[in-house]
């Protein structure tokens, strides 16, 4: 039942429509009737003030700077958890047992290695100059093929191996993300180990080198892990929303995180810490410390990339637990690096002048996230992979949500059409007489006959 009803008058005649809660208070104004009752239709470019579905997964609240998985603070989870074990809070939505952590924990390690026969799409399959995220959606959907009781098409059979696809794509994502790392760089292939936690083994098969296997300091391993965890789901986002509207049609699990993928790959979206190194980099290419760039910024001359966030008013809570942990990377590996010190200068001066700190721009968990994939080597290519990592969990609780709904909808929104009126085609082609009333020109009518016939013709 609906709490309270709003009204909308339309031409003089009032129509009522419920209006629902949410847990946390947020309210809605539920519109499904609306085009059926009125004749209209809701506008609401780029849906920012548009609820597309009801979830249980995550609650943000921008204006406090609030980020829940489950009900769970991020932060307590950063402090307490790992990856993997907040990955099956997402996915199932409880933390799990300690068996129920064992047996997850073992399904995802014993799924890493990837069919040999997919391997020869690492060599030869793709041009090296092939990016890495083109390479990740293809393989994610490509993988499926060789599962085919979970690639079905048909929900009950698909949500029927739903466990074993989940651990399946959690694990060989990294694998894949690995391999495509490899290639590019023309590195043999690291096959992964079973005695490795799951942001160490990838780690390994990253940065492996032959006759020198690489083991991460902890921090570093812990700094990756908690990018994950701190990615691991953002509510309907646009890669989010582009899995839920894909898992709308009945499509299987795979499909769906695949096109995930494609719509993270956007700079508008996925690319935002790549953006923040980018910034780092043309500020040190024109000479700049980042002082000079910090006026322009405030004189609006400029942009200052992963700072002030479209949902947090306030700092953003990811940033808070990224900016210790990039500090303690940064100690690690002691690296000389003037983009970095660029960064803390830009963060340094962010934090304490009042321009920004009015405007609520304070560095967000793309810079903070930036900043450490820089220092550990991670290439700038590779960026928007580590977010769809992190992001992997969220795309498949948000896809068994859609699943599991026994009445669910295709999504389909409608549109306000903007183009030419209707106009008769008859008329448009016989004006001026354009053409002839049978619509064959000379050219149309010399291809009325066979080959041979035309040839006889010329001749």
């Amino acid at each position: 039942m609906a709490d309270e009803m709003a009204n909308i008058t339309l031409n003089g005649k009032t129509f009522s429509f419920p209006v629902h809660s949410g847990t946390e208070g947020e309210k809605a104004i539920d519109i499904s009737k609306l085009r059926q009752q009125t004749g209209y239709i809701a506008l609401d470019d780029g849906f920012a003030n548009t609820g597309s579905c009801e979830s249980k997964i995550t609650y943000i609240d921008g204006e406090k700077g609030i980020l829940c998985y489950r009900g769970i603070p991020i932060e307590v989870l950063a402090e307490n958890s790992t990856f993997i074990e907040t990955a099956y809070l997402i996915i199932y939505g409880e933390l799990p047992s300690r068996k129920e952590m064992s047996n997850f924990s073992q399904k995802v390690l014993r799924n890493a290695s990837l069919h040999e026969s997919m391997l020869h799409f690492f060599d030869g399959g793709f041009p090296f100059t092939a990016h890495p995220m083109a390479i990740l959606s293809s393989l994610l959907n490509s993988v499926g093929c060789y599962y085919p009781q979970m690639v079905t098409n048909q929900r009950e059979q698909d949500l029927e191996h739903f466990d074993d696809a989940a651990a399946l794509l959690l694990s060989k994502v990294r694998t894949i993300a690995a391999m495509a790392y490899r290639m590019k760089n023309g590195l043999p292939l690291i096959y992964p180990k079973r005695d490795l936690g799951y942001s160490q083994n990838f780690l390994h098969m990253m940065f492996t080198e032959p006759y020198h296997e690489y083991y991460p300091h902890d921090d570093i391993t812990k700094a990756l892990d908690l990018i994950f965890l701190l990615h691991a789901d953002h509510e309907q986002n646009c890669s989010t929303s582009t899995v839920r509207m894909v898992a709308s049609s009945g499509a299987n699990l795979f499909a769906s995180v695949s096109a995930g993928v494609c719509a993270l790959w956007g700079p508008l979206h996925g690319g935002a810490n790549q953006r923040v190194i980018q910034m780092l980099q043309e500020i040190h290419d024109s000479g700049d410390d980042g002082t000079k760039f910090i006026e322009e910024a405030k004189a609006g001359k400029t942009k200052l990339m992963g700072f002030g966030h479209r949902l947090y008013k306030t700092y953003d809570p990811r940033a808070k637990i990224l900016r210790a942990a990039a500090e303690k990377v940064l100690q690690v590996v002691k690296l000389k690096d003037p983009l970095l010190d660029i960064a803390q200068r830009l963060e340094e001066k962010a934090r304490s002048d009042s321009y920004f700190i009015d405007r609520n721009l304070y560095p967000n968990v793309d810079f903070y996230s930036g900043i450490i994939l820089k220092a550990i080597g991670m290439p700038t290519d590779m960026f928007t992979v580590m977010f769809a990592i992190g992001r992997m969990p969220g795309w498949i609780a948000h896809w068994r949500e859609v699943a599991e709904r026994e009445k669910g909808k295709i999504i389909r929104p409608r549109q306000i059409y903007v183009g030419s009126p209707r106009r008769d085609y008859v008329k448009m082609r016989h004006r001026e007489g354009e053409i002839s009333s049978d619509y064959e020109s000379d050219d149309h009518k010399s291809y009325g006959g066979g080959a041979s016939e035309n040839a006889a013709a010329k001749a």
